[in-house]
């Protein structure tokens, strides 16, 4: 698979050539909703938590006699029906997390990153450097038409980062942090040249 590569003023700077059974799989819609919605779980941070019956204060004295009241029997102020009881069957801190497949990522990573070359919103950078101002970033990208973009780059510049920061939904990440949420939630995705030979490595 051939792309040309873009350089941040919107040249050219040749060729390169993407492995197709990285760039030009068949997209799998179904691994990457799962991949999705693994990574959303392992994010929550699950804690959210009630008091049940054995937590709330109160006394643990029976209110009232067993029998001869007319009454339901009651056995606790802290049971639920009370307005001082506890919840029955609230949250409790506990991860929300769970394992996945060590294939099934990589072929949902597969996934998103052929997606984005089947609908042409793959681009191959020369390089992510050179510019440490947002404002002068932000005229650049601007001319070459980005206005959601996710940039991966082998090692992310530290200048090129702090330019970065302050613009609405671009993004930059390193090689290993690539992932199908982040690709699939920009509409277009640039890749430099360090991150091609990055990519192949990881995925090979």
């Amino acid at each position: 698979m051939e792309l040309d590569i873009r350089t941040l003023d919107n040249g050219s700077a040749g060729t390169a050539t993407l492995p197709d059974e990285i760039f030009a799989a068949e997209p799998r819609a179904d691994i990457m909703a799962r991949v999705v919605h693994w990574q959303l779980a392992k994010r929550r941070a699950g804690t959210h938590k009630v008091k049940g019956m054995g937590e709330v204060s109160g006394t643990t004295k029976k209110p009232y006699r067993q029998k001869g009241t007319g009454s339901a029997r009651q056995g606790s102020l802290r049971a639920p029906q009370y307005r001082t009881g506890g919840a029955v069957h609230g949250p409790v801190v506990r991860d929300h997390g769970y394992d996945l497949p060590k294939k099934v990522r990589r072929l949902g990573l597969i996934s998103a990153l052929s997606q984005k070359a089947k609908e042409g919103k793959l681009i191959v950078l020369e390089s992510a450097e050179g510019v440490t101002k947002t404002a002068e970033l932000a005229v650049k990208l601007k001319a070459l038409g980005w206005n959601s973009a996710l940039i991966v780059d082998g090692t992310v510049n530290e200048g090129f980062l702090r330019a970065v920061r302050n613009l609405p939904k671009i993004d930059v990440l390193p090689t290993v942090g690539a992932n199908v949420y982040d690709i699939l939630n920009h509409d277009v995705l640039v890749i430099t040249r360090a991150a091609v030979e990055g990519l192949k490595e990881r995925l090979a």
